[in-house]
């Protein structure tokens, strides 16, 4: 593994933190880039001076798009953003459609759509993961990564993926309670899922990392569930990030920007992102109360907008008691992993958090 490395004044990062606090060589690009709506193969390589060179023929095939009111349907509805270094041949059961499975709501709320995956139907004390997915709170739909079901099938998981209803239709309280209906079918029915209570964790990626780090608390806050592990994938946890609080020059220019922050954080609030009005219980970075929750790993790369934010979640994390496992990744922008999985960046870091999932729920 790579030897540590500091990235300015990086708050948290203190010498006790039980984090590899690891810096990781390059990386690639998510989905669609924020901007104007031209082409990025239009641009000048000049321009990705800054990323790293493994992921530059991915981001110039982005699109980009910043999310709004006005274009929120042709956001939720973009396609999906082509690699220029595709993946090689997958096992059908990376790639098969995934069952749809109703459970029940929170009282007075609607019953939740999942997507699950199973491992091994039939085995008896096994893991489970509650995954969360991305889009900036306002668009994204149930999903479960083709590493995760891999390592499920190894390891014989049950993994769920929660179609939680989107902002700005629905605020956080409606969202929230998806999450914690899907997490609380699955503790419920446990034994007859085949799952180990004592091994279930919860994950997701940008939105979908922010959720889960609110699902993880309110896990702990009405103490029904303890949970074992919690996955961070550079995780949305601070409204107050291109607001009220400037982001880190240089971060925040690819993918997910301080403008799109500010709509998907305020949607999802129903009230401005950054301000007064906003109810601080919920926003994860705006938690003082950190202590009693399930081990986590934080992954985060150095262009990322939300680099300062994760950096700053984990230091709290540590300082309340909890273990941390803390990647950062150089050159290294929103979604990396997702658009470019063959960069050598890429497949470091999925190999990281697959590893600690694969040690806490096995």
């Amino acid at each position: 593994m790579a030897a540590c490395a500091a990235i300015g004044a990086l708050p948290g990062l203190e010498d006790g933190m039980r984090s590899r606090r690891e810096i990781l060589k390059g990386g690639g690009a998510g989905f669609l880039l924020a901007g104007s709506g031209t082409l990025w193969t239009q641009a000048p390589v000049a321009q990705f001076a800054d990323v790293d060179p493994e992921m530059v023929d991915d981001l110039r095939l982005l699109q980009e798009m910043v999310v709004s009111a006005d274009n929120l349907t042709a956001f939720r509805h973009r396609p999906v953003a082509q690699r220029a270094h595709p993946m090689p041949p997958l096992p059908p059961v990376a790639t098969a459609r995934l069952p749809v499975v109703m459970v029940p709501g929170l009282p007075g709320q609607p019953a939740v759509r999942t997507v699950q995956f199973d491992g091994a139907p039939g085995r008896k004390d096994r893991g489970a993961v509650i995954w969360l997915h991305g889009g900036g709170y306002v668009a994204g739909a149930a999903g479960i990564p083709v590493d995760l079901r891999l390592a499920a099938q190894r390891r014989g998981w049950l993994v769920v993926s929660v179609e939680y209803r989107l902002a700005p239709e629905a605020t956080v309280a409606k969202s929230s309670a998806d999450n914690y209906a899907a997490l609380r079918w699955v503790h419920e029915n446990a034994a007859t899922l085949g799952v180990d209570r004592s091994r279930i964790a919860v994950g997701g990626a940008s939105a979908g990392g922010g959720h889960a780090a609110m699902l993880a608390l309110a896990a702990r806050d009405r103490g029904e569930v303890k949970l074992a592990y919690q996955v961070l994938i550079y995780p949305m946890l601070d409204d107050r990030t291109g607001s009220s609080r400037p982001a880190r020059p240089g971060t925040g220019q690819y993918v997910w920007t301080a403008k799109a922050n500010r709509f998907g954080w305020s949607s999802l609030l129903g009230v401005p992102a950054g301000g007064m009005q906003v109810p601080v219980g919920v926003v994860p970075a705006r938690r003082s109360d950190l202590g009693g929750l399930p081990p986590a790993f934080v992954g985060v790369g150095t262009l990322n907008l939300f680099l300062d934010e994760d950096l700053a979640y984990a230091g709290a994390l540590r300082a309340a008691g909890v273990p941390v496992d803390l990647l950062v990744v150089p050159a290294a922008f929103h979604a990396f992993d997702s658009a470019a999985p063959m960069a050598r960046a890429s497949q470091n870091f999925t190999r990281n958090w697959i590893a600690d999932l694969e040690k806490v729920l096995t």
